[in-house]
């Protein structure tokens, strides 16, 4: 083999590693968006969950407040 022929196979070597390399990185980078995704829905769905809760709390206190005033009255 030849001299160029070498070189090239090894030049061809090295690129298909990088680009290996760089469909691993990609795959790699999307698995972590797609795991922020996730974590921010849950996060966000959790939330309204708490928010509600807190509202029908409120809510339930200030009936609760009100018949005990009304039954003092």
């Amino acid at each position: 083999m030849t001299q160029h022929g070498k070189s090239r196979l090894q030049a061809e070597s090295a690129s298909t590693k990088v680009q290996a390399q760089l469909l691993a990185r990609n795959r790699a980078i999307e698995d972590l968006d797609t795991i922020a995704e996730a974590r921010e829905e849950k996060t966000s769905r959790l939330k309204n969950a708490r928010l509600t809760k807190e509202a029908d709390d409120r809510a339930r206190a200030n009936v609760a407040l009100v018949s005990k005033r009304a039954t003092k009255a």
